[in-house]
């Protein structure tokens, strides 16, 4: 079945279509949940609202764009949805914001090691950095969607490199006093 005729036949709540869609989609979005998650366990939980409002909304569809991209959003609004009610974003200063870049050589870390400490930043940190750095969002894109300013996103930016910094640097230093 083509993917046009599982999306009609999911308008319609068709339980078996549905199901398809599942299947085709669902590891894709569970990376994705991943990124927006504090564990594993949390992922799951996001898979599965996203899912619902999938199949909620999915009437909205009107196969203008890709069909990927609209459920990779429902995604991720669904994940920050845990987020937007907690208030876990502090209001800043946008003069007092650092850029800090962080440079990581491929063959120095692991990607899933990376990914585990990006899952270790606090909320308001690991989601600007996942929007801004992971999935491209612009720090506008990022303010509208978790209701901060501009400025809050730039500073959880900065923050969430300068974390990522000093523990890639730790570990670096941990790795080459083993090799010694």
């Amino acid at each position: 079945m083509s993917l046009e005729q599982l999306i009609t036949n999911c308008k319609k709540n068709d339980a078996k279509a549905q199901s398809q869609l599942y299947k085709l989609f669902s590891g894709k979005l569970f990376s994705l949940c991943l990124k927006y998650s504090k564990n594993y366990a949390e992922a799951e939980d996001n898979l599965q609202d996203a899912f619902i409002t999938v199949f909620k909304k999915i009437k909205q569809f009107e196969n203008k764009g890709s069909f990927e991209g609209w459920i990779k959003r429902v995604t991720i609004n669904t994940a920050l949805q845990r987020y937007r009610s907690k208030g876990v974003y502090e209001i800043v200063n946008e003069e007092q914001i650092e850029d800090v870049v962080v440079e990581v050589e491929e063959d120095d870390i692991n990607m899933d090691y990376l990914l585990g400490l990006i899952q270790e930043l606090p909320d308001r940190y690991r989601l600007v950095f996942n929007l801004y750095a992971l999935d491209g969002y612009s720090h506008k894109e990022i303010a509208d969607m978790l209701t901060i300013s501009i400025g809050t996103s730039k500073s959880n930016l900065a923050r969430a490199r300068m974390i990522l910094k000093g523990k890639i640097e730790k570990h670096k230093a941990n790795v080459n006093s083993q090799i010694l």
